[in-house]
């Protein structure tokens, strides 16, 4: 059965979306990044980078969201573009296009937006900026179409709804406004079945606030002294 390495963040949840879509059977292991989880040794041995999510499927150790997309997606021959060679030229420009831009962007936004010290106001203005013009071009690209590639559901649509869920997060409330193609294409994929099943998995988890103990976890270049605690103590809780 698949392993699916998960906690709530937008990435592992456009991950979530996608088993719940295909129908493959798969077992969650929650993995906390405020308790330090993800630097327990068996976790680095399936992904080095130390970041959610990841899956272990038999043999096969797949590590970033949206390799893990095109991965299961191949595995099930589900969510796919068509079989052209154009469609194909899509959808992996798109994919890496969240993938290397939208994601990482949009990610030091929410960051420099709500726990950055002071000062931070030219980061602040740097990430609301890329942010905002990464969310633009997929807002862009969604205005005369119901699906980002050709005319159906796919990988790429889940790994945008991922981050566009979290439009208001990373810019604000009153920038979110202005994405109207976008939200609506949130809306339509939140509706579905296997996204909503998706969504009630951050239920049925516990995972620790976002108080000191979660920053000194997740912040670890602010105190480096600390790591090696950290490391111990996410050990102990994954033996």
């Amino acid at each position: 059965m698949i392993r699916f390495y998960f906690n709530p963040g937008p990435n592992p949840m456009k991950v979530a979306l996608l088993l719940e879509e295909t129908g493959l059977e798969y077992e969650v292991i929650p993995v906390d990044p405020a308790r330090g989880e993800q630097f327990s040794p068996t976790f680095t041995a399936i992904n080095p980078n130390n970041k959610l999510p990841a899956l272990v499927d038999g043999d096969a150790v797949v590590f970033d969201s949206n390799a893990i997309l095109l991965y299961l997606a191949e595995k099930s021959c589900q969510f796919l573009s068509a079989d052209t060679p154009a469609d194909r030229a899509q959808l992996l420009s798109w994919l890496m296009f969240v993938a290397t831009g939208v994601g990482p962007y949009c990610g030091q936004a929410v960051h420099f937006r709500h726990f950055a010290p002071e000062p931070k106001d030219y980061a602040l203005g740097r990430y609301t900026f890329e942010a905002h013009r990464h969310y633009k071009i997929l807002d862009t690209h969604l205005a005369d179409r119901e699906w980002m590639i050709g005319d159906c559901y796919t990988i790429v649509d889940m790994a945008v709804w991922g981050w566009g869920r979290s439009v208001a997060t990373s810019l604000g409330e009153e920038a979110a406004q202005e994405f109207t193609h976008l939200h609506r294409h949130v809306a339509k994929i939140s509706e579905r079945p296997a996204a909503i099943r998706a969504m009630a998995l951050r239920e049925q988890y516990s995972f620790n606030a976002f108080d000191e103990e979660g920053r000194r976890h997740l912040f670890r270049h602010v105190q480096p002294a600390a790591r090696t605690q950290h490391v111990q103590s996410a050990t102990k809780r994954t033996a």
